[in-house]
């Protein structure tokens, strides 16, 4: 069987380039100047995110995948039988095969993610390797409403979002988010989600800031993709990457610097920056335990289970819709 055949479907709902266009201009109109942290994922940004994973300093993702290697019996009980897992954020599929192994006879699996051909190789191969597990894949942009394929009759919707990625969105679309996942999933179904905990602010602080500079490649990359896409002409060297813990807030924050007075032009607009003005691109909030399941209530989920590691960096909970 062929990764081809194997797919069971592909949907494109990817934001148009009209689209990016219009986010990346609203965003460095605004006061300050923005940009959504969503389109870091083309090709290049996707592979770049993949080495950051592996870095020494960037605790999340190995602390989770431990986790769940630790504790996937107990996650994949909670869950049950015959579910269908709606990935949010196809990212590494490491983590999903770990809990596709351990689920018993999984219906479906939907991935759902903004990068197309990271998304397209990534459902290929877990098609091919789970033969018995329906695939289908999505290309949209998840932090907006979209609709999944049905599945199979009687099957529970889980969703599953790894990688604290919820700590991108504000705690207002956080909630919205949730809300929306819960009723994605609907009456009896769920979600696992890994969310990142509060901690020493030396540890966050070098976890975004890695020695390699592969994060500042990754942040920076977001300038080199509205060059290619939208006729941009950002000097990519004359803006450094600059990631910091908000303590007040909560967060780390990622921003681009400009090192001098300058004009970007993409396509027919145009924008002035001053020296040691930023772009802020991201933000990554961190939770306790308690504020988190506060906000999944809040959303409409009933907390269930939740699982961290020894050191207590990071957390995976299960919830349930009532």
């Amino acid at each position: 069987m062929t990764a081809e055949t194997a797919l069971a479907s592909f949907r494109d709902l990817a934001p148009e380039e009209d689209d990016f266009l219009a986010e990346v201009v609203a965003g460095l109109s605004a006061t300050p100047k923005t940009l959504p942290c969503k389109f870091f994922y083309d090709e290049a940004g996707s592979a770049l995110f993949g080495r950051i994973c592996e870095l020494p300093e960037y605790y999340p993702t190995r602390t989770e995948t431990a986790l769940m290697r630790d504790k996937v019996g107990e996650m994949a009980a909670a869950i049950g039988p015959q579910a269908q897992i709606v990935e949010y954020g196809c990212g590494s599929i490491e983590k999903v095969r770990i809990l596709l192994d351990a689920l018993q006879a999984p219906a479906a699996y939907v991935a759902v993610d903004i990068s197309r051909e990271h998304l397209r190789q990534a459902a290929e191969i877990l098609a091919t390797d789970y033969p018995a597990v329906e695939v289908h894949a999505l290309c949209a942009d998840f932090s907006r409403p979209f609709e999944v394929p049905d599945g199979i009759p009687g099957a529970r919707r889980v969703g599953y979002f790894p990688g604290s990625t919820l700590g991108n969105f504000d705690h207002g679309a956080a909630e919205a988010f949730l809300a929306g996942a819960a009723r994605l999933a609907g009456s009896g179904g769920g979600m696992l989600i890994g969310i990142d905990l509060k901690k020493d602010e030396d540890v966050l602080n070098a976890a975004y800031n890695d020695a390699a500079g592969v994060t500042a490649a990754f942040n920076l990359n977001l300038l080199v993709r509205i060059n290619r896409e939208l006729g941009g002409d950002f000097e990519p060297g004359d803006f450094a990457h600059h990631a910091f813990y908000n303590g007040s807030a909560g967060r780390i924050e990622m921003h681009l610097v400009s090192h001098r007075d300058q004009e970007v032009r993409i396509g027919e607009h145009r924008f002035s920056f001053a020296a040691g003005e930023t772009i802020h691109t991201e933000n990554s909030y961190k939770y306790s335990v308690a504020e988190f399941q506060a906000l999944a209530s809040r959303a409409g989920f009933e907390p269930a289970e939740m699982w961290r590691d020894p050191a207590d960096l990071f957390s995976v909970h299960y919830l349930q819709v009532p």
